[in-house]
């Protein structure tokens, strides 16, 4: 299993008019989180398309237990609990400064090559910079 945290304050053009986030954000913040889980790995996404891969959105879900408001500082807990093959399954877990739960979700990925835009595996460089930082769960 890999785990990374990712802080994210929201902004006002985050919320609705009764100024607690707007579901479609949570997928920004989803994606925010994957970006940052990438580089904490010493990989971005530019660097992940250089490489030839792309990996389009195949699914999301989410779950909101609590309303998150406007200049909140949220926590998005990311998490890989097992190595991709086609698809990479990533699960989310947003609290907030208390530590309270605030929702929950997940995004699959897919795996394509930029060129030829044909599905793929996922290729082994890939693979082996998950691996160097994976952990057992306890």
């Amino acid at each position: 299993m890999i785990q990374h945290d990712c802080k994210i304050r929201v902004w006002y053009c985050d919320t609705d008019q009764m100024g607690i986030v707007h579901h479609s954000n949570y997928i920004r913040y989803y994606e925010e989180a994957r970006s940052d889980f990438l580089r904490a790995l010493g990989l971005s996404y530019a660097e992940v398309e250089r490489r030839g891969l792309m990996m389009p959105i195949l699914e999301v879900q989410s779950k909101y237990r609590r309303a998150i408001r406007y200049d909140e500082e949220v926590t998005v807990r990311i998490m890989l609990k097992e190595l991709p093959s086609t698809r990479i399954n990533f699960l989310y877990e947003i609290y907030n400064a208390e530590g309270l739960l605030m929702n929950t979700g997940m995004t699959q990925l897919g795996f394509m090559h930029s060129e030829t835009r044909r599905p793929c595996r996922c290729p082994e460089w890939f693979l082996e910079i998950l691996r160097a930082e994976w952990k057992e769960e306890e």
